[in-house]
């Protein structure tokens, strides 16, 4: 029923006061799959943007053992994709890990391979262990290396895997699954072959697309993600490095590189987008908050965030999210050498419906008050 507080007494919120008769007519209105607005209202209109997910972290100390258990419990060709799956308390109902955003870690050995497979759903990888790791889409063949940052767009051919002479390899598998359910447009297909043949030179795409500012003048790209598959962290790292050095930072961010498609300059995918920002030593951002869902991984570095007065501590490898609308604010912890913030969010989606919106914290200059370690 209509909840209340202080504000439902503004002239335009809901204060209806149940009664019998009240009652006997949304009986008669519930037999008839209707209902009544007001008795809803206050709740499916907030008074500023509610998000369901909560914060969480996720530390790699713990995940890291149970993610190699499952080597010895599953093959890829039985669980399809051997990931487990971070899933957060308030949206285990669409097992999303923040807002409508899916994050698990695959692990794979050397010799195993995955079956290709594509969906609706769009799909990126973090590199974060190991050597030899290798994803093949729609023909386009690229090898992996740690922190290095992956696409698989929706509905394109994809399988990976590990050469025989690689390691073990594990990365953090981010999706827009519950976004796509949500829609009730997924869709899932096998490959007719099992696997795919690679139909280009290796590392065609990094090679063609990864020099800054240059693109083949011949080329055409009319998709609606980026043609540059992979993002290397040596030159994402130092871009940050360069930047950092003529003084550019954010208050909010610290020195934050976004992930672009060198043929737009706008996200790398339809629905997600992505981004490394660098925290330079002893270096504290100011809160601000968002509308939109993040989640983070530490790809350098330790720190500690504050998201919505709570305090996460993290270490390298790490994940966490901050929910849409939350406040957030990150440290780095050591005074000598830099922290860096892999992220991955569902900014094109806000973006594309008009529903960005931004804010820094005013109080306490600009700080939050912990309200919970």
């Amino acid at each position: 029923m209509t909840t209340f507080d202080e504000r439902d007494t503004e002239l335009g919120r809901a204060r209806v006061r149940d009664n019998e008769d009240l009652e006997a007519y949304y009986a008669e209105l519930d037999r008839l799959d209707a209902g009544a607005l007001w008795t809803v209202a206050n709740d499916i209109e907030p008074w500023e943007p509610h998000a369901f997910a909560v914060p969480v972290l996720w530390p790699w100390a713990e995940l890291r053992g149970r993610a190699l258990r499952a080597l010895d419990l599953v093959s890829p060709e039985e669980a399809g994709r051997r990931v487990v799956y971070l899933r957060n308390p308030q949206r285990k109902d669409i097992s999303a890990a923040c807002g409508l955003l899916f994050s698990g870690i695959q692990v794979m050995r050397p010799g195993e391979r995955a079956p290709g497979h594509r969906h609706g759903a769009s799909a990126l990888r973090f590199i974060m262990e190991g050597a030899g790791g290798y994803t093949i889409v729609d023909g386009h063949h690229v090898d992996l290396g740690e922190r290095d940052f992956v696409l698989t767009p929706n509905g394109t051919w994809h399988d990976h895997g590990v050469a025989k002479d690689g390691e073990i390899c594990l990365w953090q598998d981010g999706l827009d699954i519950p976004l796509v359910n949500a829609l009730e447009a997924n869709w899932y297909e096998t490959h007719p072959d099992d696997y795919q043949t690679a139909l280009y030179p290796d590392n065609d795409s990094p090679r063609t697309f990864g020099s800054p500012g240059l693109l083949p003048a011949s080329y055409r790209w009319q998709k609606s993600y980026s043609p540059l598959l992979r993002y290397g962290w040596d030159e994402t790292y130092e871009a940050l490095q360069k930047a950092a050095s003529v003084g550019h930072g954010d208050p909010f961010e610290g020195v934050i590189m976004r992930f672009t498609n060198p043929h737009t300059g706008g996200h790398v995918m339809a629905t997600m987008g992505a981004s490394m920002q660098m925290l330079r030593p002893g270096e504290a951002t100011k809160a601000h908050r968002r509308t939109g869902n993040i989640i983070y991984q530490v790809a350098k570095g330790s720190g500690h965030s504050v998201i919505a007065g709570k305090r996460f501590d993290w270490q390298e490898k790490d994940i966490f999210c901050v929910p849409s609308w939350a406040w957030r604010e990150h440290a780095n912890a050591s005074a000598s050498e830099d922290a860096c913030l892999f992220s991955f969010n569902d900014f094109p989606v806000i973006e594309k419906l008009a529903f960005s919106r931004s804010e820094g914290l005013a109080e306490n200059d600009g700080h939050q008050y912990i309200t919970e370690n």
